[in-house]
């Protein structure tokens, strides 16, 4: 199957017009884009002293507020905003590039990130397999193929098919490499995504695999959030911005066209539109038998979508539940369930993948059997599929598991587990319904990435195993629970030195997520590794509520006026830590990104006694407006409509940014965020870090053009940020021990 994704949330201006459009005027283009913003702080630094404060205050409802006086700074392009941005990322990066450790923490980081010995991840497309790949020589990346033979021989022959450096340089644009999709089963005719600094929004460009080049004056959409798949060499579903009104509040498109070679595409067939206070709708297509057949997908919400086959006679509802995922595989129509579903006399529960024959299903009938169910901790997160097969992704308390499912005469299902080690990740990597070969991964937090290929007789075996990226030999891993403040246990892993003391003294850094059904488990992280705990420091991976770590249900007790029960899980697993005498608030420090910025915004203000190092990222934390700027209208499912006095009641309790207080000492935090993230409004960063510098509160900022919803777009980029972000979190924690 085939679809063009709509969005990951929040991991997706203007003072009064809020939402910066996809037709936002574009970045500037080659040297100037191509800068990396430096970064802003005050004051002296501070420590939270205070006790835990007993309540908070509730924001005054969003209508009768005043006036927002940092609203200027939601203007991404502004001239005065801009200056601000550079101002503030100077001074900040000027800080701390002058200590020595910044320097060592670069090098490291820029090592693992660009090391050549890193696993070159394939995708499989017909006879070839596929890598995008960067390098000192291609910091933009290259998509590149070998055959089978060259690339299990571990000494494949590249072919470059699409050099995102040269086209950047001929082009003057800072492209980034957005993907490509093609139609099966020759794989010729494709189409290329492209962004500008690695933004939502993309170029979409026609091209020929075989030829290893565009098709001159082939289907071309402009810069727009969105996408394109061919459903025969003469035909592509399009979904993007077609002008005025085509767009959803969220700002994603609303309509899906059916695009015929050599027409205008303001002319092509609207299969498809949706109303424009719902999400998006977005397009793809099913193999059914030897045909390739066009689906569109309308999420009303992000949680909630209706799927239509386009079939000879017009669309065809394909009635499962709007929660949940549906894809064919072979024959069969696959569900995976989010909520319980009652269809055809029989009951399914939450996270559980049913299937049944499409043909069947589409004549009327209901038959779905179970192929794989959760139960207690055990949870099925995904399925994909080979040929013959159904791969099932299970966390079993957080801990991943990889089963390969086969129907058998009868109609019943058979099911092995693929062989990987304990407490780790296991991930499918490429498959495709042409064979049932596929590549798998297993990491953990000590053991580098291990890629596998299963093979057509279904015997595995080891095809590349990364080099160490960092010193684990004396870390442990361990799993521990902390009781939150409504008694649930919650989970969460340490990684540390073996005989660590425990007298608080130690720098520990915590992280979590907590939102959207999104888990977070244990894998190998090459930066975290070389930059934090092989130097001493202590890592901290909280499984909060509000992830998808124990199915929906997880997912759901912290969804909108429930909000709070992540953060308390999240303070509960920062007060375990100092009361196990792992560490003290004074070494304590917390990272999140996206949602996870929010989380730690909203701990940072909740309890400011408890850290002394905050690393907020791409963050949300003007919940007052969020659903305002770019996609965040898409995410009142997860949080609430400000707008609405009900909500607005407990989103304010929280929101950061109404919450920040001139009179409350706060640990220095560091605000880091990117000018082309267009997910993710970087005002809130902004604003956040204005706001407290204007009360008198020692803060750190720092921006980046490029890099989109993420740390940068080249490995210099990306380097540059890891650096400030653990060289100030040493400095914040308790000192820079150089690796001997």
């Amino acid at each position: 199957m085939t679809l063009t994704n709509p969005p990951d949330p929040t991991n997706d201006g203007a003072a009064t017009s809020t939402r910066r459009t996809s037709r936002a005027r574009p970045a500037a283009r080659g040297a100037r884009a191509a800068r990396t913003f430096r970064a802003a702080g005050a004051l002296p630094a501070t420590l939270a002293t205070l006790a835990a404060l007993a309540a908070f205050p509730v924001a005054a409802f969003a209508q009768d507020a005043p006036p927002d006086p940092y609203l200027w700074l939601e203007e991404v392009e502004g001239e005065r905003a801009l200056a601000w941005a550079v101002a503030q990322s100077d001074a900040t990066l000027a800080e701390f590039e002058a200590l020595p450790v910044f320097g060592e923490l670069e090098q490291a980081v820029l090592e693992v990130i660009g090391s050549l010995d890193r696993i070159a991840y394939p995708s499989i497309r017909g006879a070839h397999l596929y890598n995008f790949w960067t390098d000192p020589e291609h910091p933009r990346g290259v998509y590149r193929r070998t055959t089978w033979d060259g690339y299990l021989s571990r000494a494949p022959d590249w072919e470059i098919v699409l050099d995102i450096d040269a086209l950047a340089e001929a082009e003057g644009v800072p492209w980034a490499y957005g993907g490509m999709s093609c139609l099966e089963p020759e794989h010729r005719h494709c189409l290329v995504r492209l962004s500008r600094g690695g933004a939502d929004a993309t170029e979409i460009r026609e091209f020929d695999l075989q030829r290893a080049a565009f098709v001159e004056g082939g289907f071309f959409l402009p810069e727009a959030k969105g996408g394109a798949v061919f459903v025969d060499p003469e035909t592509v579903l399009a979904a993007t911005d077609f002008g005025e009104g085509t767009l959803t509040t969220s700002g994603y498109p609303r309509q899906v066209r059916r695009w015929k070679r050599g027409q205008p595409v303001g002319e092509a067939e609207v299969l498809y539109e949706a109303p424009e206070t719902d999400m998006v709708v977005s397009a793809g297509t099913w193999k059914i038998g030897d045909r390739t057949l066009g689906v569109v997908s309308h999420a009303h919400t992000i949680f909630e979508r209706t799927v239509h086959l386009v079939a000879d006679g017009g669309l065809v509802e394909i009635d499962t539940p709007a929660d949940a995922s549906t894809f064919v595989f072979g024959d069969q129509l696959v569900v995976r369930t989010v909520s319980e579903w009652s269809v055809g006399g029989r009951t399914f529960a939450p996270a559980t993948v049913a299937a049944m024959n499409v043909h069947d299903f589409l004549a009327g009938k209901r038959d779905f059997a179970v192929v794989a169910e959760s139960g207690g901790k055990r949870v099925v997160q995904w399925a994909s599929a080979t040929q013959d097969h159904l791969l099932v992704s299970v966390l079993d308390n957080v801990q991943g598991e990889l089963w390969r499912y086969t129907r058998r005469q009868g109609g019943e299902w058979s099911r092995e587990q693929l062989p990987a080690p304990g407490m780790g990740s296991v991930s499918v990597v490429a498959a495709s319904d042409e064979h049932n070969r596929f590549f798998f991964t297993y990491s953990s937090f000590t053991q580098p990435s291990t890629l596998y290929l299963a093979q057509e007789d279904g015997a595995v075996r080891e095809v590349r195993r990364m080099p160490a990226m960092f010193m684990s030999d004396d870390l442990v891993a361990e799993q521990h629970h902390a009781r939150s403040a409504d008694g649930t246990e919650v989970p969460f892993f340490v990684v540390h030195k073996k005989g660590v003391p425990h007298d608080g003294s130690n720098a520990t850094l915590l992280t979590a997520y907590g939102g959207f059904q999104i888990p977070r488990t244990a894998s190998y992280s090459a930066v975290v590794g070389r930059a934090w705990m092989e130097r001493g420091g202590v890592y901290v991976l909280a499984n909060i509520r509000g992830g998808g770590e124990f199915g929906p249900a997880w997912w759901t007790a912290a969804l909108k006026e429930n909000r709070q029960r992540a953060y308390d899980d999240f303070l509960a697993v920062a007060e375990w830590l100092v009361d196990h005498g792992l560490t003290s608030p004074e070494h304590l420090g917390i990272q999140g990104g996206s949602n996870g910025g929010l989380l730690v915004g909203a701990a940072m203000t909740q309890r400011p006694d408890l850290f002394n190092a905050v690393v907020s990222q791409v963050p949300l934390l003007d919940m007052r407006r969020y659903h305002k700027l770019l996609a965040g209208a898409s995410w009142m499912a997860e949080y609430g409509d400000p707008d609405n006095p009900d909500d607005w009641a407990y989103i304010g309790k929280y929101s950061p940014y109404q919450n920040v207080d001139p009179e409350v000492r706060y640990p220095r935090a560091l605000f880091t965020t990117t000018t082309r993230d267009d997910r993710v409004h970087p005002g809130h960063a902004r604003k956040m870090a204005a706001k407290m510098t204007d009360m008198g509160h020692d803060v750190l900022y720092f921006e980046n053009t490029e890099g989109g919803h993420g740390a940068g777009v080249t490995p210099a980029q990306r380097a540059r940020m890891y650096a400030l972000i653990y060289a100030y979190l040493w400095t914040q924690l308790g000192g820079a021990p150089s690796v001997s």
